[in-house]
């Protein structure tokens, strides 16, 4: 624990003392390449239990080992750069750790270990292509275009968020089978749908797309409301407003619970109307950007665009802690949902004070999943 508390602190360490040529960020890169490759290494070695099946074709590109190759060079040699440079060497251990997992492993040319078919995978390569894609689009971001320019990548609660990431990526499986259900029951169990699928299925392109975004924004905002007014189950979306800083990794802090319930319903639009498969894999990858983006601490008021498609500020009045932003900005798309229904506010301008909320949420993700069937309900 005591090497660990010092990766921590090495990781959260000040700007002053993080700049170039003082082995930092050799040693996160390094750290960042590991993981990943670790990851890879991992999923080649026991595809059935920690690759999804829809990334095969990833894995099968002819090009990835050699991608896997150079990825654990990169940490090898970053680390080694980081353990040279910087006084404090939990960095640079920890990479070099990593990478030698890695090729213990079998690294780039790891051959498929025979596992048994239990029909159950995690999705470690999932959590690997997700933080590459996300990673690469959002930190630079933040930190070129910040609002807030003191905050840090490593900010309070930053291990926590990962968690929930990592946490979300390996369970996509469960998580999709039970977000699922709903929709599965009625297209096999309500066959007069089937002239709605016909018409949505002939719309253009464009307009399913657009008639999605305005579905799910439906469901989600009264979706969203009940988890605002119930106290039951504000237990549950308590947890993701426990986030007391705004980022791209801070739209991850879910619980379980929520996220397949909110998942279930949101696409029960995509699933029991017939829209075309292309439309509903699009809609998906712009929501999980989308989602990053609203959360994250990026600069930029937006005061007009903003009264008709949610921007980051909007979202982030969302989960201020101050009493006239508490209850608002339900939509996930277009503001002008709670323009109709009176839970708008949005003023020229201004960004919250604070975020988070008036109760005592517990740190770690097991108390936090513990926390909604324990909580006070007063």
């Amino acid at each position: 624990m005591k090497f660990i508390d010092r990766l921590v602190r090495d990781l959260e360490s000040p700007r002053e003392v993080r700049g170039f040529g003082s082995g930092w960020f050799a040693g996160f890169f390094a750290i960042l390449l590991g993981v990943i490759g670790l990851c890879f290494v991992a999923a080649l070695r026991w595809q059935m239990s920690f690759a999804m099946p829809e990334l095969a074709a990833i894995r099968e590109w002819a090009g990835f080992r050699t991608l896997v190759h150079f990825t654990l060079l990169g940490s090898y040699a970053l680390a080694l750069l980081s353990l040279l440079l910087r006084p404090h060497k939990a960095l640079g251990l920890t990479a070099l750790a990593l990478s030698l997992t890695a090729t213990v492993l079998g690294g780039a040319s790891v051959q498929p270990h025979e596992t048994n078919e239990w029909g159950i995978f995690f999705g470690l390569d999932f959590f690997a292509v997700n933080m590459v894609a996300t990673g690469l689009m959002f930190a630079p971001l933040e930190r070129f275009a910040p609002r807030l320019r003191e905050q840090r990548l490593f900010r309070p609660e930053w291990n926590e968020d990962l968690f929930y990431y990592l946490v979300s990526s390996m369970l996509v499986q469960v998580i999709t089978f039970l977000a699922l259900a709903p929709s599965s029951y009625i297209n096999q169990h309500f066959g007069w749908l089937d002239a709605t699928r016909s018409t949505v299925g002939g719309l253009p392109w464009v307009v399913q797309f657009l008639l999605a975004m305005v579905l799910t924004d439906i469901a989600q905002y009264w979706f969203h409301r009940l988890f605002h007014r119930i106290p039951f189950l504000w237990g549950f979306h308590a947890v993701h407003h426990s986030a007391k800083n705004m980022d791209w990794l801070a739209g991850a802090r879910m619980h379980f619970i929520e996220i397949v319930l909110l998942r279930g319903v949101t696409s029960l639009p995509l699933l029991t109307l017939g829209f075309l498969p292309s439309v509903m894999q699009a809609y998906v990858g712009m929501v999980y950007v989308y989602a990053s983006l609203v959360h994250a601490n990026v600069r930029g008021n937006f005061n007009r665009l903003g009264k008709w498609v949610v921007v980051p500020r909007f979202h982030h009045w969302h989960h201020a802690i101050e009493e006239e932003g508490i209850d608002k900005n339900f939509a996930i798309h277009f503001p002008l949902l709670d323009r109709i229904f009176g839970t708008y506010y949005f003023p020229d301008d201004v960004w919250p004070r604070g975020y988070g909320v008036p109760e005592e949420v517990p740190r770690g993700y097991l108390a936090q999943a513990r926390y909604p069937f324990v909580r006070p309900r007063s």
